[in-house]
């Protein structure tokens, strides 16, 4: 059975939360880059450790598109899904 939703922005909050720091604060709202001020490496890291915790490969076309938490764990949710 794949992760829905609920079950992927969990466990991506957890990746969040050490790629982010320590006792940063978000929503599912939250931008990833001007709101947590991820940069471009910490971006990349979280996209490897995403893909490699919920197997995946996420596109290159799909990255543009994402630019909250909610708008990764629905990417993630919807790849997990065609598997």
């Amino acid at each position: 059975m794949h992760p829905g939703y609920d079950e992927v922005l969990v466990r991506l909050k957890d990746h969040l939360q050490k790629v982010a720091g320590k006792g940063k604060q978000f929503s599912d709202d939250t931008d990833l880059v001007s709101q947590l001020g991820l940069d471009s490496v910490k971006v990349l890291d979280l996209i490897m450790e995403v893909e490699d915790e919920f197997d995946i490969s996420i596109p290159m076309n799909v990255l543009t598109e994402v630019h909250t938490v909610r708008d990764l764990a629905e990417a993630i949710a919807q790849l997990r899904s065609r598997h």
